[in-house]
């Protein structure tokens, strides 16, 4: 009657123990991390590979350490000079500290992409439209730091930040083209300008040398009328000096 006893026991254990064996065994791949509580406290981190968790005495939950690539919804901003604009961004991160990421933070996912939202808000609103468009390297590390800042009591790491878009208006983006068209008109403007002062300064020395030198005024007019002698089809009136012809009339005459 014993020996039944015991054997029905053993019967009936032995499934138990394996079930309870199977329960306890996890298996964590290399980019995962088990943190394991003992009683409701934080016991420590474990993985990867195989763990054994004590079924009712231990808990473990499972956090990925690859990096995170995250969206940010597109934010409303006002920049410093009043122009509304939607900006969306995309984010890197990963977790450095699993025990920190699920003790310190309910959700950290969650709470890294409401950070990401509001500090895209705050710091591109401190800039102007032409910043927003122009220095979009150093945005995108001011936020970098500031998100890496915040989060680095979450034992998460911002490795980056990068702003996708800068959406306007209708009516924004025409005024941007006629003020870009109106600041190539103007450097046209001031191109032809300054091309119109160098030419005046290059005939000024041209003149100047010319009128210390009388003799490379008349070979400046014969190489003139040189050059236009071969166009037959018009009249041409060639202004002569009047010092050259007093040369000429002073010039003694040779005995007849």
């Amino acid at each position: 009657m014993m020996f039944d006893f015991n054997l029905g026991l053993g019967t009936i254990l032995l499934p138990l123990a394996l079930a309870l064996l199977v329960a306890s065994v996890r298996i964590l791949r290399e980019y995962q991390r088990g943190v394991v509580f003992q009683l409701g406290r934080f016991w420590k981190v474990k993985g990867p590979g195989l763990v054994i968790v004590i079924p009712g005495l231990q808990q473990m939950v499972r956090v990925d350490l690859r990096v995170v690539t995250m969206d940010v919804e597109p934010q409303d901003v006002i920049s410093r000079d009043n122009v509304s604009v939607k900006v969306n961004a995309v984010i890197f991160f990963r977790v450095v500290a699993p025990e920190k990421a699920i003790i310190q933070v309910e959700d950290f996912l969650m709470a890294t992409s409401q950070l990401a939202q509001t500090t895209l808000r705050v710091v591109l609103g401190k800039h102007e439209l032409d910043e927003m468009l122009a220095e979009r390297e150093r945005l995108n590390l001011d936020v970098q730091q500031i998100l890496d800042a915040q989060t680095d009591a979450w034992g998460i790491k911002v490795t980056n930040v990068e702003i996708k878009h800068i959406d306007l208006n209708e009516s924004m983006v025409r005024a941007i083209a006629r003020q870009a068209e109106a600041e190539r008109e103007r450097r046209a403007k001031v191109i032809h300008a300054e091309g119109e002062k160098q030419a005046a300064v290059a005939l000024l020395e041209a003149a100047q040398m010319l009128a210390q030198q009388p003799e490379a005024m008349q070979l400046r007019y014969l190489q003139t009328m040189t050059q236009v002698a071969g166009d037959r089809a018009s009249t041409i009136v060639f202004p002569l000096p009047m010092d050259l012809l007093g040369r000429l009339m002073d010039k003694p005459h040779a005995p007849s």
